[in-house]
């Protein structure tokens, strides 16, 4: 990161990403999870829909936080996944934590257990839009 921007060194930066390339395809240890290239275009439509729900989950957190009497109602909840693979779960559980009011306290075999800071917010997961979607973008629908 010099700044400098000969050809000379342009070309050395391009020839070593091609030879770490070559060299970790000849040692087989890109795999499809470890390098999930096949969700970024899927991905582009399913990060607005996640970026408004995380615009609306704010606003209702603020609307409870701010509210005199603090209508706050903790609530755990098990939420059954439909992915398969565990880097699709894993998308998931963090669209879920990404989403104030909610976090993924604990993701085990075939369910996750989520707190939510109010019944609304657990009955938004309930609904199963976010799970639809990500197994969506995870191309595990069928």
């Amino acid at each position: 990161m010099s700044g400098i921007l000969t050809p000379l060194l342009i070309g050395l930066g391009v020839a070593s990403c091609i030879l770490v390339l070559i060299i970790t395809i000849r040692m087989d240890i890109v795999d499809h999870e470890s390098a999930p290239i096949h969700l970024t275009w899927r991905s582009i439509l399913y990060m607005p829909w996640l970026a408004w729900e995380i615009v609306k989950a704010n606003i209702d957190v603020a609307r409870v936080v701010l509210h005199p009497r603090l209508p706050i109602s903790p609530t755990l909840i098990h939420v059954k996944p439909t992915q398969k693979s565990d880097l699709a779960l894993v998308f998931f559980a963090n669209s879920i934590t990404l989403t104030p009011g909610t976090i993924s306290v604990d993701v085990g075999h075939g369910d996750i257990l989520v707190h939510a800071i109010t019944r609304d917010a657990a009955a938004g997961l309930e609904n199963g839009e976010m799970d639809r979607r990500v197994t969506q973008v995870a191309g595990e629908d069928n």
